[in-house]
């Protein structure tokens, strides 16, 4: 496959109104936390099966079957980066440890500083959607999301917070703190769903 041919193939893996990017630029809002794994603790709450709060220490998260996807990540900010190796724990995993109730049909994924973004459970339960602790065999930097970020590769980037510490099961939708302040309440990068004003009845609580 010549160059042209290898460009052309990237361009047509790129959702609509992006760009192909190389390197992986940091973008976040507000600043880098500081990580103290003997305070560190990631936690599944809410609207669990069997009604209490699970938790985990950073030893015992790490000690979690490890599995890799290989992905792309799609910026709101219009960037694309393509077929990343994602390492860490596949959501499905706490989905097994930590069953949500029946009624469970959202999730609030919770990051450092209060920082949230809302998902359907069906999209949290992909099996491609994964707490990712490594990007292509080597840790994540603190800019980046160390320890833990989730990945979500069929929505934009945003709805994969940075240093994620917990997520609670809800019975019913809410939005999460970019979701308050503007964007879509989905976020599906191939439907162009970047912000609010774009939603469609049954996309999202109201505002």
């Amino acid at each position: 496959m010549g160059q042209s041919e290898r460009r052309e193939g990237e361009l047509a893996q790129l959702p609509p109104g992006q760009r192909l990017q190389r390197g992986w630029p940091v973008t976040h809002y507000g600043p880098v936390p500081k990580f103290k794994p003997d305070r560190w603790e990631f936690r599944i709450f809410g609207a669990t099966a069997d009604g209490d709060k699970h938790t985990w220490t950073h030893d015992e998260f790490t000690a979690l079957p490890y599995t890799t996807v290989v992905a792309d990540l799609h910026c709101v900010t219009k960037f694309s980066m393509l077929g990343a190796e994602w390492g860490g724990v596949a959501a499905r995993t706490f989905l097994e440890l930590a069953p949500p109730a029946p009624e469970t049909t959202h999730v609030m994924v919770w990051a450092e500083y209060g920082f949230s973004a809302n998902l359907r459970l069906a999209d949290f339960a992909s099996e491609r959607t994964i707490l990712a602790t490594h990007k292509d065999g080597e840790q994540l930097t603190a800019e980046h999301g160390f320890p833990v970020r989730l990945i979500v590769p069929h929505l934009y980037a945003w709805k994969g917070p940075k240093w994620v510490r917990g997520v609670e099961y809800m019975t019913a939708d809410r939005r999460g703190f970019w979701e308050e302040r503007g964007y879509h309440n989905v976020g599906d990068p191939w439907r162009e769903q970047r912000y609010s004003y774009q939603e469609e009845p049954g996309d999202g609580p109201e505002l």
